[in-house]
């Protein structure tokens, strides 16, 4: 997309919260903070895309269906005591 520098506006935001989360996202991706904000709000746009969302959903159900394929079946429950042991918490 190119972007005729003469229709570019200046945008200012001056919510405390707003600042920082530009700031918290662009240390941790090691962007400017203006690009840290394009791409925050091009990857919500996409989210909200209705088909970006239907891709999304066959794409979790296309790996939770190859999972099951893969599940030797025949598990059984396990009690909280089974658990917790698993977990080192004995």
């Amino acid at each position: 997309m190119t972007i005729n520098r003469d229709d570019v506006m200046n945008l200012q935001i001056r919510d405390p919260r707003a600042h920082e989360l530009a700031r918290k996202l662009a240390k941790k991706r090691g962007l400017s903070m203006t690009d840290a904000v394009i791409q925050a709000l091009e990857a919500q746009l996409q989210f909200d895309d209705g088909a970006s969302r239907a891709a999304r959903l066959a794409s979790v159900q296309a790996i939770a269906a190859n999972l099951a394929r893969q599940s030797p079946g025949g598990g059984r429950d396990m009690t909280k005591d089974e658990i917790d042991r698993m977990w080192g918490h004995d």
